[in-house]
């Protein structure tokens, strides 16, 4: 393999692409971990090896992605460079795919996305309205390249941003300089500017005299989030090249990922991107023949919620337990082995490398607010978030700042399923506030969020139909942080357990008119008074429903009624006799038999043996289930 060099790179991009340009057609099929579980290693290798029967490995090239980020209609195909975009993908439409398209040159129709059953068929990926609205700065690769092949993320552009640097002779204090004008903060859930964070450890690592560290926290464990673990999967490069860049601003000469074990695509791409870096001199001792020193060793995490946060985190890698600490400490001055240290996100590394290319005004000019007197002054660039839940169009969605949240759920996400209507969206993760369909016109950006009582967080969106109880959804994020809480501190410990057991009480039927007072007394004691952000922000589904949905814990309590349906103390499930036929189709699906009734007969639930688990209602044709 070649050494990179500053004068070389150039070079070695242009001789990929035109290896690349060589194929007549690309075939990227989507190689995330969405789509590996629907089976798209499978559609591959048969594909390839339907290509090689033909003898069209000269004309064809199929290459294995990262994340294409529509992940509701995997597995995926996209044919470039046309752009064609196939979806749902088995092994047994290869031989139709290969014959129709490449030989007979007719793309196969049946095979494009619909936006709705009898629907034309869209044949390009840019002309689906999921992609329309979308802008990629973090994923501007995904679904583009090879993860595990450096030569083709240098073809797509990896590693021009540190040629830029080590070519002009970009200074540290420049380049700090350049990240505090493009106003990024950090995209792992706490806004902070990154340029005020590098900064901050610069000055530190020079009045100390000592080396600092950076460090890519990928340690993700939002319910439903998936962002930084589809960056590493589909461009591990880009983080890399964030981090040697950040290492040049601070003066570091090693960093640490921090990746949790439960990401075993993301660390198999990882470990092979850095052992690539350090074959092809851009990581080692002499990077890029510059004489610079930077390496990085990846930490693996053992799933801890906890240990996302920063002091957390760096207690983990330096194999004491992942417990927080005060934060009047902070971890810039004195952080991994007590050395200045740099922490910021997956996303936000990825982030890195084009505004160094492309420049901060480019950046800053994206998004909402004003960063020219303050990086506080606004939220530039963009934001990736995993959008889930009730909503047609799951999936990896990257928007500029400032977008509203209708548009991410309608526009994108293609709206509400089985026409159902929209109830919540929770932003976040766990610690998120959960806001109503009045506020869908909200701007998605860190300060309008946080004065709706909901957060940015790390990206998690989490869309809610109208059958939501959104009481037994705060009892359900306080029941994860429970368990996920390090127990360090008293108002965390004991405060979620409290709330966790007034919630619990309330969806029982057992609640008391006095428990929505004594619930918001907790979540202020635990925003006071807890060490980390894990408590101080762990009540946000709990006053953040109590703000918007109050009128659902009144009729728990003053009615003994759950008006979503949901939880189970609350309600019972019965079959209306005008409208159920004998169909049948709700009895085989019942788990207890609580059913009975002959065909083309109305049909009787036994209460005694019913367990409310709801599998009747999703199994009914004619909306004959009530729920009562």
């Amino acid at each position: 393999m070649p050494k990179v060099t500053i004068e070389n790179l150039s070079a070695i991009a242009a001789e990929a692409q035109e290896k690349h340009a060589a194929y007549k057609s690309i075939l990227l099929v989507c190689a995330g971990t969405g789509c590996v579980s629907s089976g798209s290693l499978s559609f591959r290798d048969v594909l390839q090896k339907e290509i090689d029967n033909r003898e069209l490995s000269s004309e064809l090239k199929v290459v294995a992605t990262g994340c294409n980020g529509f992940c509701a209609h995997g597995p995926i195909c996209v044919v470039q460079p046309e752009g064609i975009f196939y979806q749902h993908l088995k092994a047994r439409h290869v031989p139709e795919l290969i014959e129709q398209h490449f030989v007979q040159g007719k793309p196969v129709e049946h095979l494009m996305y619909r936006a709705a059953k009898g629907e034309r068929a869209i044949p390009l990926e840019k002309d689906i309205q999921f992609f329309a609205k979308q802008q990629t700065i973090a994923l501007r690769n995904r679904g583009r390249l090879d993860p595990e092949d450096i030569a083709d993320a240098i073809r797509r552009g990896a590693y021009q941003g540190l040629q830029k640097v080590l070519a002009e002779g970009i200074k540290a204090e420049a380049l700090i300089d350049l990240i505090l004008r493009s106003g990024i903060r950090g995209r792992g859930g706490g806004g902070f500017p990154t340029g005020i964070k590098w900064q901050t450890c610069r000055q530190a690592s020079l009045e100390r005299k000592e080396t600092a560290y950076v460090v890519c926290n990928g340690d993700e464990g939002d319910p439903g989030a998936f962002m930084d673990r589809s960056i590493v999967e589909a461009d591990p490069h880009a983080v890399i090249e964030g981090m040697i860049l950040g290492a040049l601003a601070v003066g570091a000469q090693e960093g640490l990922v921090y990746i949790r074990k439960e990401y075993p695509l993301a660390l198999q791409r990882l470990y092979k991107a850095i052992d690539q870096a350090r074959e092809w001199g851009l990581l080692g001792d002499d990077l890029m023949g510059s004489g610079m020193k930077f390496d990085i060793q990846v930490h693996q995490g053992a799933g801890a919620f906890v240990c996302g946060e920063s002091t957390a985190l760096m207690a983990s890698m330096e194999g004491r337990a992942g417990e927080p600490r005060a934060k009047y400490v902070h971890t810039v001055e004195y952080g991994f082995r007590n050395a200045p240290t740099v922490l910021n996100n997956v996303e936000t590394w990825a982030s890195i490398p084009p505004i160094v290319s492309k420049g901060a005004e480019w950046f800053a000019a994206i998004g909402v607010g004003d960063v020219s007197q303050s990086p506080w002054g606004g939220s530039s660039g963009t934001k990736v978030f995993s959008l889930v839940g009730n909503v047609c169009n799951t999936g990896l969605v990257e928007v500029p700042m400032g977008i509203s949240l209708r548009e991410i759920v309608y526009d994108i996400g293609g709206g509400i399923p089985n026409g159902r209507k929209l109830k919540a969206i929770q932003s976040g993760g766990p610690s998120g506030g959960c806001l109503p369909e009045s506020q869908l016109d909200l701007a998605v950006d860190f300060d309008t969020l946080q004065e709706a009582g909901s957060m940015m967080g790390s990206g998690g969106l989490i869309v809610m139909d109208d059958r939501t109880c959104m009481v037994d959804v705060a009892r359900y994020f306080i029941s994860f942080l429970m368990d996920e809480s390090c127990g360090k501190c008293t108002p965390c410990r004991e405060g979620l357990v409290a709330v966790h057991e007034v919630l619990t009480r309330i969806t029982e039927g057992k609640g008391r008119r006095e428990d929505l007072d004594l619930l918001e007394d907790l979540g202020a004691a635990m925003k006071e008074g807890s060490l980390c952000g894990l408590g101080q922000s762990a009540v946000n589904p709990v006053l953040s429903t109590l703000r918007y949905f109050r009128e659902e814990y009144e009729a728990h309590i003053n009615d003994g009624r759950c008006p979503a349906g949901a939880c189970k103390a609350l309600i019972r499930y019965t079959i209306d006799t005008e409208t159920c036929n004998g169909c049948g189709a709700c009895v085989k699906p019942c788990p207890t038999a609580a059913i009975t009734g002959k065909l083309k007969q109305v049909h009787i639930i036994d209460q005694e043996a019913c367990i409310q688990c709801g599998t009747c209602l999703d199994a009914c044709n004619f909306d004959a289930v009530r729920v009562e």
